[in-house]
């Protein structure tokens, strides 16, 4: 019996669970040779080569998000806009249908009215926004929380609202473990925001035990990235383990999926 129930825990012990955030690019018609239908079969193979368990998207549009589920059917994907509806941008979570359900999920904003859909604050030009769901993952039978975000961009005009960002999503999360935070932050590591978060969780590639790719993830379309990491994976769940943290290349011919490298963590 008691062989049998180690036999039992091994599940346990030796799953993974593969982590990404990827900022897609809207479908902006002024990108030239890079606008979406030039790239989505790339950004398509790129998902699926790197096979993620769960994928928090930001810049995504309903009907990239409906493309991305046409061509990859084990997944399912949520979320509003950051208008409220289905127009503009999401932060859209993907999940594979055979590895997790969602117990439960929604949206809130980052602002001084979060359950108001649109809403504004700190003098940010754009709405801005978390996605999140409850996660029951059917190999381990456990459960994690998770939030999907994307912080204001104007440099530092924006300063001040990526922080009471930070302030607003530490405060949501309480002390919620395990718990997994995706986003493009508009900052590095260097930033306020970055202290504010890291206070209560860990960065996945700090604590990864090996890590490819460069530094810097936005490279607008370009393959040269510049010095800062500002997408990044967040984690508090004292018992996992980082095996390793990827900024990935892939591109062809020097088209690549989006403007920004997307980062994969396999827990």
């Amino acid at each position: 019996m008691r062989f049998l129930l180690l036999l039992a825990a091994l599940p346990l012990l030796s799953a993974e669970l593969r982590v990404m955030t990827f900022n897609v690019r809207y479908p902006n018609p002024s990108d030239g040779p890079d606008i979406w239908d030039n790239r989505r079969e790339l950004l398509v193979e790129t998902i699926r080569e790197s096979a993620p368990d769960v994928l928090g998207t930001q810049e995504l549009f309903y009907l990239q998000g409906q493309y991305i589920a046409e061509k990859l059917p084990e997944y399912a994907w949520f979320g509003l806009s950051r208008r409220g509806n289905k127009e503009d941008e999401h932060m859209g979570v993907f999940y594979k249908k055979s590895r997790l359900r969602v117990e439960d999920s929604g949206n809130f904003w980052l602002s001084e009215t979060p359950q108001v859909p649109g809403s504004i604050s700190w003098n940010m030009s754009l709405p801005r926004m978390v996605t999140w769901a409850v996660f029951a993952d059917l190999q381990t039978q456990r459960r994690f929380t998770y939030y999907n975000t994307h912080f204001a961009h104007r440099g530092q005009q924006d300063e001040p609202a990526r922080i009471e960002s930070a302030k607003l999503i530490a405060a949501r999360i309480g002390l919620a473990s395990p718990f997994i935070l995706t986003g493009d932050f508009n900052a590095p590591p260097t930033s306020e925001a970055y202290r504010i978060l890291t206070a209560t969780l860990t960065d996945a590639k700090s604590a990864a035990a090996a890590t490819s790719g460069p530094e810097g993830t936005f490279h607008g379309f370009k393959g040269t990235v510049g010095p800062a990491r500002i997408d990044w994976i967040l984690f508090r769940a004292p018992q996992w383990k980082v095996k390793r943290v990827d900024a990935l290349t892939k591109n062809r011919a020097g088209r690549y999926p989006s403007d920004h490298l997307p980062v994969l963590a396999v827990f």
